[in-house]
């Protein structure tokens, strides 16, 4: 079977992920592997490399990649229960649900733990995070989601990163709809552990996630995990010393697709090139709703390329149901809202999505919009 025999997307995911992908990362997919083959682990090695160069250049030697079957949650469970000492302390930045989430993960754990909170349409701000650090010496780790897509917020990185390095903390950054589309220097930015996963900017298919971590930090957190599958300092030990082999069964169908999605990314131009064509996407989207009445939950200057939330119509005959069902049936399936405190949805402008894909979008919500009386006929 070649691509143009593979069979045909009935809609257009736009998602924080999963999310449509190309003919070429699909087909990977037809292709049987052995876990065990040097062919296979080979596949792997490479894009662990790939990874470290992505985030901190091609020459660097101080950071590795650890990949890790299941969701991206399976990498912030792992890092966090793994990075974490006994003796250490977790200080969790909250703006939005994945925030929230990688507490409740904390908890599970029985970690020790605080939560610096702040409301989801505001960004984690750098001088409360100093105040805290400074107020309580006994916090280690310093854990913050980059871009939260609970509204489509980008946290302030560099300001943070800063703090956190200056006051001598180990930094996690959940960088999961952030990381392949945009720009980021783990080491310019003293990131310690960089999660993300195989299905978001990079734009493979679920199944995998992966951290990107400092060697130096790493070699640390031997016999700190709380899971013997979430061992993050095991599966980065089995993988270093055995030539790029997991300890358990790998996804390898999803493996392979994840290198396509590497080379694809590499041949746009690499990540100024995608961050360019995500940026492209969010302008017209925004431009084509606010054109249509709708209304940004976030201010310009907060919103990232990668997914926006729009306030939800007021109008007596609006139902997101009916409204999510009209543009799926027209070829585009989009996301509900998940803030707390307002009536939202939400729109993904990643994966193989162009401007070409957002216009129809837009003509497609235009079609859809059932709550708005029809125009009168001229002369009527």
């Amino acid at each position: 079977m070649n691509e143009s025999e593979l069979p045909q997307n009935p809609y257009v995911l736009l998602t924080p992920g999963p999310l449509s992908t190309t003919p070429s990362v699909k087909a990977a997919m037809l292709r049987d592997w052995c876990t065990w083959d040097d062919d296979y682990n080979s596949i792997v090695q490479d894009i662990r490399a790939r990874l470290v160069a992505l985030a901190a250049g091609p020459s660097d030697s101080a950071h590795t990649a650890v990949l890790m079957q299941g969701s991206g949650t399976f990498c912030v469970e792992a890092t966090l229960g793994t990075a974490v000492p006994p003796e250490g302390k977790l200080l969790v930045l909250a703006n939005g649900a994945y925030g929230e989430r990688m507490a409740l993960i904390a908890g599970r754990l029985s970690l020790d733990f605080d939560v610096l909170s702040f409301p989801e349409t505001e960004a984690v701000d750098p001088v409360r995070l100093q105040a805290r650090l400074d107020a309580d010496h006994s916090i280690s780790h310093v854990a913050m989601v980059h871009c939260e897509t609970t509204t489509g917020i980008l946290n302030p990185l560099e300001e943070v990163a800063r703090v956190v390095g200056e006051g001598g903390r180990r930094f996690i950054v959940d960088a999961m709809s952030s990381f392949g589309g945009m720009p980021l220097d783990v080491e310019s930015l003293g990131i310690d552990y960089l999660v993300s996963s195989a299905n978001k900017c990079i734009q493979g298919v679920p199944g995998f996630g992966f951290v990107i971590a400092r060697r130096t930090a790493l070699e640390q957190c031997e016999g700190n995990a709380r899971s013997l599958s979430l061992d993050l300092y095991d599966q980065w030990k089995t993988m270093e010393h055995d030539n790029g082999k997991w300890r358990f069964t790998s996804p390898t169908h999803v493996v392979r697709a994840f290198a396509v999605a590497l080379r694809e990314l590499e041949e746009e131009g690499g990540v100024p090139a995608r961050h360019a064509r995500y940026c492209a996407n969010h302008k017209v989207l925004v431009e084509g709703m606010t054109g249509l009445r709708f209304r940004c939950l976030l201010e310009e200057r907060l919103r990232s390329p990668f997914i926006t939330s729009f306030h939800e119509p007021t109008e007596e005959g609006y139902s997101f149901g009916r409204f999510y069902a009209e543009l799926k049936r027209r070829g585009f399936v989009i996301y509900p809202g998940k803030v707390s405190r307002a009536r939202t949805f939400r729109i993904g402008t990643i994966g193989d999505v162009h401007p070409s894909t957002i216009l129809s979008l837009i003509e497609a919500v235009r079609l859809s919009m059932s709550w708005v009386p029809a125009a009168a006929p001229a002369g009527a």
